[in-house]
């Protein structure tokens, strides 16, 4: 029998980093509801599409919200307003802590894995057939040649069938088992008259990068 892993956990610290990034031994349950909090404000806020990670650094009471988007003058506003007030929210739900919001912009937004989801949750909502909004997300993914191999797996009553059952879209090559292979994963969920719909994406963009670690005779490089 084999074994589901989560695959950013299985490659935390090789090719993958950690989404918060602090450490606290005595207030660790308080700061992570205060992440729980700052992302649940920040998903409500936007729409899907828009978001595509947001990581999380403290230092001391300070709190450093780094927000990956596709739509950085969304967030962003005129002069800079959309960011403020986005902060002063946040503060406010934090009980008036310190909050500083950085934005960066994805500038491929169509091999984000976690924005390729989002997409096809989108679709799925518009009541776009199931089977078109996949393979244009796919289409969309393996256009410009800058990916190996695609993986995305749809559950749920897909196109509203009696029954619910899952799905699964492969195309070019996805070596899950490889830590070294650099794989951008993402989830979302399609909220459908007809119920919901799980949605999940693997994008193998090539072998990462690892300094100090070297190739088994004969093994080729990417």
């Amino acid at each position: 029998m084999t074994h589901k892993v989560y695959p950013k956990i299985f490659r935390i610290g090789v090719t993958q980093d950690w989404d918060s990034n602090w450490f606290s031994d005595k207030k660790y349950k308080e700061n992570l509801k205060e992440d729980w909090k700052i992302r649940e404000v920040l998903t409500k806020e936007f729409n899907k599409g828009v978001i595509e990670k947001i990581n999380i650094k403290r230092l001391g009471e300070k709190i450093n919200i780094i927000i990956r988007t596709a739509r950085p003058g969304l967030l962003i506003g005129r002069g800079g307003g959309g960011v403020e007030t986005l902060s002063k929210k946040i503060s406010k739900v934090l009980g008036k802590k310190e909050v500083k919001i950085d934005i960066e912009e994805v500038r491929e937004p169509s091999i984000s894995a976690s924005l390729l989801a989002q997409q096809i949750a989108i679709d799925f909502e518009r009541r776009v057939p199931y089977k078109r909004a996949v393979k244009r997300a796919i289409g969309r993914a393996l256009q410009g040649g800058k990916i190996k191999g695609i993986k995305i797996r749809v559950k749920g009553r897909l196109d509203g069938v009696e029954i619910g059952r899952n799905e699964l879209f492969r195309k070019g090559r996805l070596p899950l088992q490889t830590i070294r292979a650099d794989i951008d994963y993402g989830e979302a969920r399609a909220e459908c008259t007809y119920g919901s719909v799980g949605i999940k994406v693997w994008i193998y963009k090539g072998e990462a990068d690892i300094p100090g670690k070297t190739r088994y005779k004969g093994e080729k490089s990417s």
